[in-house]
């Protein structure tokens, strides 16, 4: 691990957690690492694991508005590691830059966000006028079956209400500051295996080829225009993202064609709307087929408001730059957040490396986050003049 006499606590911290190798599900003691800084400023710490999954519940404050970081120690595999300049989890410094898998998503994040809190935590634990909290988990990269929807789970049974939350995702897009996330489209998949009747190729009559057939359906398909969009999202878009058939042989006409499709869907198309399409079309080419659909988030939006405006007050005070609102992008633990607080945002480092090889993210500008967070929890928690779920 490179050092620097002149290194910040965030950049410190970035490299103890992306020296673990915590690819999903293992967290590898990050989230103890979090809990040991943060208990010693006074915040409650909670463990709470669900099959293999560690997750961190740790507050400071009973009152509300109660403001939640929520963020991830899981990463990525790293792919093939002599590809990588740096080894992965060496978290060298090369250049002003921190290397490693899961510097930008999003364990640099992480360390602005844990920084942020100690020094609120220091300076206006006995002032504050609410709760500050982390929600951290290790599944957000995997099934995300076990993590921060568990969590959420766990809170609303005791009582605990969440009034505004910021995902530490990668949503700056040139330079950070640039982007906020408010929103995100919903995600909908689906397994579609075409049936047909295995045979040789020199007898065709005596077969059904599954592929011949479900080519036209998938022409069709791939044609339908869903949705322009709105003023908040992007148009809903699909891909197919896996088709194989066959037994390896040039001379075997298959007797399945079994592809996967995925969605990414604006309000403006339903997954019921969508389902409806989907299947009508496999009826009208009279396809044989067995499906399985996979709604795997919904859609949400955050209006612009107190949380909006204060995050971009926060960027603005520290690196001078008006960000604006997006929905665009994949999906985030935002998803199982949204349905329980009306106020729920996306912001971090600028996302150019994320699950690539030599994943990297810039030193000062996870210095910046940590002091944009920091800014945020003051504007939150120190006027009175917030109220939760506005």
């Amino acid at each position: 691990m490179t050092t620097s006499g002149s290194q910040s606590p965030t950049i410190e911290l970035a490299q103890q957690l992306i020296s673990r190798p915590s690819v999903t599900p293992l967290d590898e003691g990050c989230q103890q690492l979090i809990a040991d800084r943060l208990s010693k400023v006074g915040f409650k710490v909670e463990h709470m694991p669900f099959g293999d999954v560690s997750n961190l519940w740790i507050r400071l404050g009973d009152t509300a508005p109660l403001v939640v970081y929520a963020g991830h120690t899981d990463v990525v595999p790293t792919g093939d590691e002599a590809q990588w300049t740096h080894p992965p989890f060496s978290a060298k410094l090369v250049d002003g830059n921190i290397m490693g898998r899961g510097a930008a998503d999003m364990k640099g994040s992480v360390a602005a966000a844990v920084v942020a809190c100690e020094n609120f935590a220091m300076q206006h634990a006995q002032d504050m006028k609410g709760s500050l909290a982390m929600l951290i988990t290790s599944d957000e990269e995997g099934p995300a079956i076990d993590g921060t929807v568990k969590v959420i789970n766990t809170l609303q049974a005791r009582g605990e209400t969440i009034d505004y939350c910021v995902v530490g995702e990668p949503t700056s897009t040139n330079e950070l500051g640039d982007f906020i996330k408010n929103g995100r489209r919903g995600s909908l998949g689906l397994s579609l295996t075409i049936h047909g009747t295995q045979g040789h190729v020199a007898y065709p009559h005596l077969a059904d080829n599954p592929v011949h057939r479900a080519l036209p359906f998938l022409n069709e398909l791939i044609e339908v225009k869903w949705d322009e969009g709105d003023a908040n999202f992007p148009p809903t878009t699909l891909q197919l993202s896996n088709a194989n058939a066959g037994t390896g042989a040039t001379n075997v006409i298959p007797s399945d064609f079994h592809i996967e499709l995925n969605l990414r869907y604006s309000p403006a198309s339903p997954a019921t709307h969508i389902k409806s399409t989907i299947e009508k079309l496999i009826a009208k080419h009279e396809l044989k087929f067995t499906l399985q659909w996979k709604d795997s988030a919904q859609p949400f939006i955050t209006e612009p408001g107190s949380l909006t405006q204060s995050m971009q007050q926060a960027i603005k005070a520290v690196t001078g730059k008006t960000a604006g609102l997006n929905t665009g992008g994949g999906t985030s633990d935002g998803r199982f957040i949204a349905p329980v607080c009306k106020q729920v945002i996306e912001f971090g480092p600028t996302n150019a490396t994320i699950h690539q090889i030599n994943e990297h993210t810039n030193c000062e500008d996870l210095n910046s986050l940590t002091a944009i967070f920091e800014n945020l929890f003051e504007q939150l928690l120190l006027s009175g003049e917030h109220h939760g779920n506005a």
